[in-house]
């Protein structure tokens, strides 16, 4: 019997999360992170909400994703709107949502074969 690995089994899936933290494949994360199928930033924004600026969007906006989830923690928060031009500009789409929300969804879109970034704060 001929056994080949399944190229899906491969991508980084968000496998647990909690208030403080996010597990990649088991891999727990307690700062921010940006999350990709086939890659992690780690130490992104590690400042959390209140720290978010425009050289952190534009970390995003250079993996060239199709579309953006910006998980801001507990709670829902948007960024003032010129921090996310960028990725407006690039024809990339964002949804701003809680960090619970934005894990759940991405293993979704990821599933689905999409370019999907995750943008994840913890504060």
């Amino acid at each position: 019997m001929k056994l080949h690995l399944d190229p899906r089994s491969a991508l980084n899936r968000v496998t647990a999360y909690g208030e403080v933290y996010v597990a990649v494949n088991g891999r727990r994360f307690e700062s921010g992170i940006i999350l990709m199928p086939g890659r992690i930033v780690e130490d992104w924004c590690a400042g959390g909400f209140s720290e978010l600026g425009r050289e952190h969007i534009e970390q995003v906006w250079e993996l060239e994703p199709e579309v953006v989830l910006l998980g801001t923690g507990m709670r829902q928060r948007f960024p003032r709107p010129d921090l996310l031009r960028p990725l407006a500009e690039a024809g990339i789409g964002v949804e701003v949502m809680t960090l619970h929300a934005a894990c759940r969804t991405y293993n979704v879109l990821m599933s689905e074969g999409r370019r999907v970034a995750a943008a994840l704060l913890f504060s």
